[in-house]
């Protein structure tokens, strides 16, 4: 995408947000809520930022996809030919072959596939080769895991072992105190408390069904298709258990394993104000914030709730994001969407907010994938699973991370 059209997006989007701030700023002023035609312009401002942003990141991503395949074009030339080179088998040829039904079981490694495109198509443009030039199938599929899970998107401590033996981990619930000592008087003894984390390796798994015809359609993106299809659905069951899963044969999701941090007033059906979300911050002390994975987790539709509010001056606490990828951040902090995060209500822990790397994400082996030609046979249709084990657990409870609680009432 050349400069102008990157400059007419930006400016679309600064114009978006003006908007927005002044239909919230009119309402303001005159001290009333939003009319039902302010705020469908409220919600259209918000979709178009929404809109450039995602394109934004789809332009990033074709950059990057361009600058894999130029570089492995590079690599492939700069290299002489040698007589009767037999080509050793990649993992994109492993998959092809699963995907033909030459192998019945797969095992994904975490290295790169580069797709190339044929003679007389264009890498640029998708109708002409485009399509066929991804990025490593394994990176789309954890991409798309992450992509759905929003504390995976916080940036927790993530374990990858080989295997899935329990890893028991040191939890601190509760750190040593000092006092205030005079002379000849015996020092008050103050010892941590830990605890210990077991980590297993609980399995998640989906299954994807897929014509013969469209496995036999060279032209469509057939890796690209598993990598959306299954990275979402595995991502998305084993997201809502990092999020509230029990610890109770299942993993301890992040809302489980934290503190509570601020509860909002009465008569307030749960909702949050600027000062909650403030006092929920300060909540958290400093060796925490000073982390780079700090800031807020919660679901879409509080975060809309939260980019209202204002601090004293009448400045909006919420500033969208400058640059591709990142998070926009209120207050200073990164705010992090999960659709695992309870909505806002009467005693919901709605709003997370703290230091995320304390939250341990192990993943027991790597992506497996599976094949069956029987499965579906009287349709015709080729079935596909996909297995990845994991585990979730804070393993610091002294107030790493904390929640905001809706009212009582």
């Amino acid at each position: 995408m050349n400069q102008d059209m990157l400059k007419k997006l930006k400016e679309r989007r600064d114009k978006a947000w003006e908007d927005a701030k002044g239909i919230l700023d009119a309402a303001e002023a005159e001290g009333r809520d939003l009319s039902g035609e302010e705020e469908a312009s409220w919600q259209k401002a918000n979709a178009d930022m929404d809109a450039i942003d995602s394109r934004l990141q789809q332009v990033a991503e074709a950059e990057q996809r361009r600058a894999d395949t130029e570089a492995a074009f590079e690599k492939l030339l700069a290299q002489q030919p040698v007589e009767q080179h037999r080509e050793t088998p990649n993992q994109e040829s492993q998959v092809r072959s699963f995907l033909r039904g030459d192998t019945r079981e797969f095992v994904l490694a975490p290295e790169r596939i580069e797709r190339r495109a044929d003679t007389g198509l264009v890498v640029g443009t998708s109708t002409a080769g485009g399509d066929t030039v991804p990025t490593s199938f394994y990176a789309q599929l954890v991409q798309h895991m992450i992509e759905v899970s929003g504390i995976m998107q916080a940036g927790p401590t993530v374990l990858q072992t080989s295997g899935g033996e329990p890893i028991d981990i040191p939890k601190t619930t509760t750190h040593p105190s000092a006092a205030l000592g005079s002379e000849n008087t015996a020092i008050t003894e103050s010892d941590p408390v830990f605890g210990q984390a077991s980590l297993s390796a609980y399995k998640f798994d989906t299954l994807v069904q897929v014509s013969r015809e469209l496995i036999d359609d060279t032209a469509v993106d057939i890796l690209g298709y598993l990598a959306t299809a299954c990275g979402r659905a595995v991502g998305n069951k084993m997201g809502s258990y990092l999020i509230t899963g029990t610890g109770s044969s299942q993993p301890s999701g992040v809302v489980t394993g934290a503190s509570s941090g601020v509860t909002g007033g009465t008569g307030a059906s749960g909702a949050f104000t600027a000062d909650n979300l403030i006092d929920l911050e300060y909540s958290v002390i400093e060796p925490y914030t000073a982390s780079p994975s700090c800031g807020f987790l919660m679901r879409r539709a509080s975060a809309g709730a939260m980019r209202k509010l204002k601090n004293d001056n009448g400045d909006y606490l919420w500033a969208p994001s400058l640059a591709t990828g990142r998070p926009a951040t209120f207050d200073g902090f990164p705010v992090w969407t999960d659709p695992n995060v309870a909505a806002i209500a009467t005693s919901a822990k709605s709003v997370l907010f703290g230091d995320f790397s304390q939250y341990f994400v192990r993943l027991a082996g790597p992506v497996r994938f599976e094949r069956s030609d029987d499965y579906a046979f009287n349709k015709d249709m080729v079935t596909f699973r996909c297995i990845q084990r994991g585990d979730g657990v804070l393993v610091d409870q002294t107030g790493a991370v904390k929640y905001f609680a809706g009212g009582a009432s």
